[in-house]
């Protein structure tokens, strides 16, 4: 916990961007009814009955300091596809920077492992040292700022019937867009001498 507090008093430096990395899943849903639209007095109405279409994952990539995010929409969430993300961001996204600090939770596919099981090894090495790499602690999943940009795209964008990807896509695009648009950063308080306060019983008693 400690490590990631320290990441986020860091002063802002270009040649080293802090981007926090999470992903989550979307329920594709179509409907089987058109939905009757709103009127005076009355609100948009939906059917109960809907359709499922599987299910879409989104990775978010969240530069706190930048005021960017992107969020890239895959079938699944496999090895091969967080090292393609990962790709992506050294590559294309933040190609000028000397390294990438990159904060993360400890799902199983968020490993050095996965950059050397979709690339040849070379290639795996060059994208591992491209990467400061930092956990945040078990069932510590909130210190990841991705994390909390997830649920602002939920609230504002998720939180309804997407019928299929090519949807989502378009929805989140948009999205991604206006929030990049607007410069929208983030204020991190909380810190280490918080924590040593307010989550007291974490640590070890002498």
């Amino acid at each position: 916990m400690e490590n990631v507090l320290e990441v986020y008093t860091r002063p802002h430096d270009p040649k080293r961007p802090l981007v926090c990395l999470d992903e989550t899943s979307k329920q594709l849903v179509a409907e089987t009814r058109a939905p009757l639209p709103m009127k005076p007095e009355h609100p948009a109405r939906f059917d109960y009955e809907y359709k499922r279409n599987g299910t879409a994952n989104i990775f978010m990539l969240f530069a706190p300091l930048e005021g960017w995010r992107t969020a890239k929409i895959t079938e699944r969430r496999t090895a091969i596809d967080y090292a393609h993300v990962l790709k992506d961001l050294s590559d294309i996204h933040f190609a000028a920077a000397e390294k990438i600090v990159m904060t993360q939770d400890n799902l199983n596919t968020h490993a050095q492992a996965s950059l050397y099981e979709a690339f040849e090894p070379a290639e795996a090495r060059r994208l591992v040292e491209r990467f400061e790499w930092i956990y945040t602690p078990k069932h510590g999943s909130w210190l990841n700022l991705a994390e909390s940009e997830l649920g602002v795209l939920a609230g504002q964008c998720l939180d309804r019937r997407i019928p299929d990807r090519a949807t989502l896509e378009r929805e989140v695009a948009a999205w991604v867009s206006k929030r990049n648009t607007h410069n929208v950063t983030a204020n991190w308080h909380f810190t280490t001498a918080d924590a040593r306060v307010k989550l007291k019983s974490l640590y070890p008693a002498f």
